[in-house]
């Protein structure tokens, strides 16, 4: 859990968004005037359908109005992201999601449907978090330094399993940055590569925090290091793959995104309530029980953030190489 000074930090910050957006004009004061829909790019059931319907439940007292979930699944959430960006512009469509994998989307598919970072408006952020390395629990190496060794001396017989465009990203510059030929082995869910990697068919894993955290405290994985830059305040003891040798930054991140037309007010007002609910203790237990970290920013913060992200992962895919998709 975060320590004394990160929590003074982090409400400070909150009572700066909030301060900074009030009071709401009059315009908002009467939003919403009807039920609200959520949308989730993934399946109900998954692991982003939970974080969506975390949220929607906290929000819907501050909305005034029923939230309804909506599960717009398909091309790793791009029919979700057109669906939201197309829509009407009166903030009853909101699009809670992964905005790391939007901005990846518009890198990984040849011709996206739309231009996220001008079609899409952030109106808040909601957390931060990273993928993992991690190995089976009975395995010999106990640091990133020890399976960078053994990795080596493996050469291409080592080998590794990815999961999604983050995981390739944070796999292929530990590759690079520990000198590795390990052969990177894609599954299409994290759920897919368990076996393979406990059953020592696959040396090592690049699992989502999610994933990671739920089989460590199984007793089933080992987590050797976390991809962003800092560590992580839901998971102190965890080393970054920087402080270990290896330099790199690669976050995952949430936020609630609108089309880019919603005014200005009705922005202002949903990152309020977004932010009152990320203050709140049952939301950091919730966030830290996914080993991610609460982040509150202003939607101009967050919007160049998006912005950012967008352009890095351009770097990342010719990295990664990555082969755009359609």
């Amino acid at each position: 859990m975060p320590n004394k000074c990160a929590t003074f930090l982090f409400s400070a910050a909150v009572a700066t968004v909030i301060t900074a957006a009030a009071p709401v004009p009059a315009a908002a004061q009467a939003y919403p005037s009807q039920d609200v829909h959520f949308i989730c790019g993934f399946a109900a059931g998954s692991g982003a359908d939970i974080i969506v319907r975390f949220f929607a439940e906290k929000m819907r007292p501050l909305l005034g109005h029923s939230v309804i979930v909506e599960n717009k699944v398909g091309a790793i959430g791009n029919l979700a992201t057109e669906y939201v960006a197309r829509a009407k512009p009166d903030g009853l469509t909101i699009y809670v999601t992964g905005a790391s994998g939007v901005a990846a989307n518009m890198h990984i598919f040849k011709n996206p449907s739309v231009d996220a970072a001008n079609a899409l408006q952030v109106v808040a952020t909601i957390n931060k978090a990273t993928m993992m390395l991690g190995v089976r629990t009975d395995a010999p190496w106990k640091s990133a330094p020890e399976l960078s060794a053994a990795m080596k001396l493996k050469g291409d017989k080592a080998s590794y399993a990815t999961a999604n465009p983050t995981s390739k990203v944070l796999g292929a510059l530990y590759k690079e940055r520990a000198g590795l030929q390990s052969i990177e082995v894609p599954y299409r869910t994290g759920a897919d590569f368990l076996n393979d990697l406990y059953s020592g068919n696959i040396d090592y894993a690049i699992p989502d925090n999610i994933q990671a955290m739920a089989q460590a405290r199984a007793g089933r994985m080992r987590i050797l290091a976390v991809g962003a830059g800092e560590r992580m305040h839901a998971a102190p003891d965890l080393p970054t793959m920087t402080e270990l040798g290896y330099p790199m930054d690669v976050r995952t991140w949430w936020a609630g995104l609108v089309p880019a037309a919603t005014p200005r007010p009705i922005v202002d007002q949903l990152n309020v309530w977004f932010s009152q609910v990320v203050a709140t203790d049952e939301a950091r237990t919730f966030l830290a029980g996914i080993a991610s970290d609460p982040w509150v920013t202003t939607p101009d913060e967050g919007q160049a953030y998006f912005r950012a992200q967008i352009k890095d992962w351009g770097d990342y895919v010719r990295v990664a190489k990555i082969e755009p998709q359609g």
